[in-house]
């Protein structure tokens, strides 16, 4: 009778135990449908509308504390914040995760995801945020070596005792999120590393990166390019082909003697390093995992800026080094942000924008990145510099997207969205959407107002969803649309504009646009400096 008593409740432990396995939330991961992507985080599609932290913000409590109530007034749904191995490791194999058990209990405080930085070996090239014990060890973790032969402050992913202890302390790190986060999934990713890059040589010339320059280039480094022989980034194109496609030898024999030859090499290293991180982490707890690059500017060559990270000339390097890298992903701290983000953005590569400079304008490059790349998420750095967070710009943004997140959702997967960036260098384009061919122009194009006088225009921007063939939403600032049937034998015009609010996911419409707010039926319109969403349905006419 005992057996049979102690067999009934092993039965049931067995059933509990796997009923709550199979009621465990899904994992956070990035699924791909054809060219489009999303983070998933327990089953639901989660846009991320974040903000990163000032790198020491993180590190007190104290300090923290007043910025919660500020991200939800500026409406972020997510977080990036660091996690600092000096402070988690201060002493060799010992583990102190206060700061990351505070940001997790605070997040689910305030309803906030969170992605995690790993300030590991690298920070913006530097190894400033290893722990003591590291730093001042040169001969168990040794630095690179610049081309006079100077020791700088970076480690050299040479080392393979620098790697051990950084895996073992980001392992530590994983491990502690699985024991404490993975049935909520407050972390939603992590970020390995930050901003790697090789200064002010173009490669490490340390001896053991030497005889690696030397010795033959990785047989899975040329069985990837031979792979992708036609899809390859132009500058890693034009190396091989300028030696012939050649398939054995070393980096000079593959790609020629250049400094671009330099970086390659070195940006191999250091993919294959983050990779074994990023490995070794995801063994104990797979989230999604990122790298971020120091984007490098106009006219400067390999050493005159971070070199070797993950950059666009450089992307099919690290593809081929670092499989356990989901994604490759930019900082934005110069101009041209549509040129970098169509280098980004591959089939291979979704779009997420860990870190932009909070200035003016972010609002309309966080509408222009959602609707028009498909991006995963958007984030200025600093986001607790904002002095008035209830009024700032990003924050009305924000509740914009937030609302709009359902649809974008169906309409990502159905290819019916798209996003504009206006200037006044660049203040119309045109798009076919439905029966439709919609002229987005800015706002102070129409000239009633005073400050479409000046020298500069504010950057404008906004989504656009196409629900049919002839009706849409128009979430966004500073636009007015017009449209014209692609039947060009026909007009267009306006059944119905109304400007609303989605509330669970619903859409609730409040007033009925008409008169001076459509121009007597003849566009739709967002004012500069307003933030909204609209609805609009057409008819056509001869």
């Amino acid at each position: 009778m005992k057996s049979v008593v102690l067999a009934f409740i092993w039965c049931c432990l067995m059933a509990f135990e796997t009923n709550a396995q199979n009621s465990s939330p899904a994992m956070p991961q990035i699924k791909y449908w054809g060219d489009n992507a999303e983070l998933l985080v327990n089953g639901k599609p989660l846009l991320m509308t974040g903000g990163e932290l000032g790198n020491s913000s993180a590190s007190s409590t104290a300090y923290m504390e007043p910025i919660w109530p500020k991200l939800k007034k500026m409406h972020l749904n997510t977080l990036i914040a660091p996690v600092y191995w000096e402070l988690m490791e201060p002493k060799e194999g010992t583990f102190d995760f206060m700061l990351v058990d505070y940001l997790i209990k605070s997040a689910r405080e305030h309803q906030i995801k969170l992605v995690l930085l790993w300030f590991g070996t690298w920070k913006n090239s530097m190894s400033c945020y290893a722990p003591a014990w590291v730093k001042t060890d040169q001969k168990r973790f040794p630095r690179v070596q610049s081309s006079e032969g100077r020791s700088e402050e970076i480690i050299t992913p040479f080392s393979e005792n620098a790697l051990k202890a950084d895996c073992k302390a980001f392992t530590a790190l994983m491990q502690h999120l699985k024991q404490t986060d993975s049935r909520q999934h407050t972390v939603v990713m992590i970020q390995v590393e930050n901003e790697i890059g090789m200064l002010p040589s173009a490669r490490d010339h340390s001896k053991p990166a030497d005889a690696a320059f030397s010795d033959a280039v990785p047989e899975k480094l040329i069985n990837y390019l031979t792979l992708h022989r036609d899809k390859l980034v132009p500058e890693i194109q034009k190396a091989w082909e300028g030696n012939g496609y050649k398939k054995a030898g070393d980096w000079e024999t593959v790609f020629g003697k250049s400094a671009a030859t330099d970086e390659m090499f070195i940006a191999w290293y250091f993919a294959s390093y983050a990779n074994e991180v990023a490995r070794a982490g995801k063994a104990v707890y797979p989230l999604p995992m990122y790298v971020n690059a120091a984007l490098n500017a106009p006219g400067k060559q390999p050493g005159q800026y971070p070199s070797g990270g993950p950059l666009p000339h450089l992307i099919d390097i690290w593809k081929s080094a670092a499989p356990a890298v989901d994604l490759l992903s930019p900082d934005f701290y110069n101009p041209n942000f549509k040129y970098w983000n169509d280098r980004y953005t591959r089939p291979d590569n979704a779009l997420l924008i860990p870190e932009h400079r909070f200035e003016e304008g972010v609002d309309a490059k966080a509408f222009y990145a959602i609707g028009h790349y498909k991006a995963l998420g958007f984030s200025p750095f600093s986001i607790e510099s904002g002095k008035k967070p209830e009024t700032e710009s990003l924050g009305k943004c924000y509740d914009i997207i937030n609302q709009l997140s359902g649809e974008l959702s169906k309409a990502k997967k159905q290819g019916l969205m798209e996003g504009v960036l206006l200037s006044k260098a660049a203040d119309t384009v045109k798009l076919e959407m439905g029966d439709y061919i919609l002229t987005v122009a800015h706002d102070l194009t129409l000239g009633w107002s005073p400050n479409a006088r000046e020298t500069t225009w504010p950057l404008t921007g906004g989504i656009i969803i196409a629900l049919s063939k002839d009706e849409f939403y128009v979430g966004g600032t500073g636009l007015v649309i017009s449209f014209k049937p692609k039947n060009q034998a026909q007009r267009a015009g306006i059944k119905s504009v109304d400007e609303g609010t989605f509330v669970n996911g619903k859409w609730q419409a409040g007033r009925r646009l008409n008169g001076d707010e459509d121009h007597q039926g003849r566009h739709l319109r967002i004012p500069t400096g307003e933030y909204g969403i609209q609805r609009i349905k057409l008819y056509s006419y001869e």
